[in-house]
């Protein structure tokens, strides 16, 4: 008699699952490219457009990128796995951290845990979960500077964790904002929302 062939688990937006559950059946589905667990309930991410969101995601890398170059410190991530708590796991486009003895670090099993100090997500418009549970999430774990590119709005919203909330950043009189954790960090904003990128990373320090 021929075994039964097991099934892989199940893993679809709308579960709700715990962190470690969700870890597992993720780790089991090497078929899912890209799944995230926010407060609770999982998104498993489909294919993307690459003027809505790839150009915009490598783009957002590489102005990390480049400044982790002169800074080299520091490490820059892409999508990988960040472990905030028991409650979110999720995969930021960008994002860029040093490891601090009570802050974020890198576990044995090479993902990230805790909060990175500063994150970027590429999304369509303001309605994406990036600007509601996810923003949440982040705030409460303590991502102290949150960048979110809504690409089809044409605007860039900067967070900044003051206390227990978030803020947003003014640019200055040139469109230009700088991180309050990054020294030289800078993202012009204009240029970036133009295709100007050689303008966006001449403005790094």
């Amino acid at each position: 008699m021929t075994a039964p062939t097991q099934l892989p688990p199940v893993l679809e937006s709308g579960d709700r699952l715990t962190r470690d559950e969700f870890h597992r059946r993720y780790c089991a589905r090497p078929d899912i490219k890209k799944a995230e667990l926010v407060e609770g309930v999982v998104y498993v991410g489909g294919r993307v457009g690459l003027l809505v969101h790839g150009q915009p995601h490598a783009q957002m890398v590489g102005w990390l990128g480049a400044y982790v170059a002169k800074h080299p410190s520091l490490r820059v991530g892409d999508s990988a796995t960040v472990i905030l708590d028991d409650r979110n796991e999720v995969q930021p486009d960008a994002f860029l951290f040093r490891e601090e003895p009570d802050g974020s670090y890198i576990g044995s099993d090479k993902f990230v845990y805790g909060a990175p100090q500063l994150v970027v997500e590429v999304t369509a418009s303001s309605a994406s979960y990036d600007l509601h549970d996810k923003k949440e999430a982040y705030r409460r774990a303590g991502v102290r500077e949150y960048v979110v590119w809504r690409v089809n709005d044409g605007m860039v919203d900067w967070f900044r964790l003051r206390g227990d909330e978030y803020v947003w950043v003014e640019p200055d009189a040139d469109g230009v904002i700088e991180s309050a954790v990054f020294p030289g960090l800078r993202l012009a904003v204009p240029k970036l929302l133009t295709g100007d990128v050689a303008g966006v990373l001449a403005a790094l320090g």
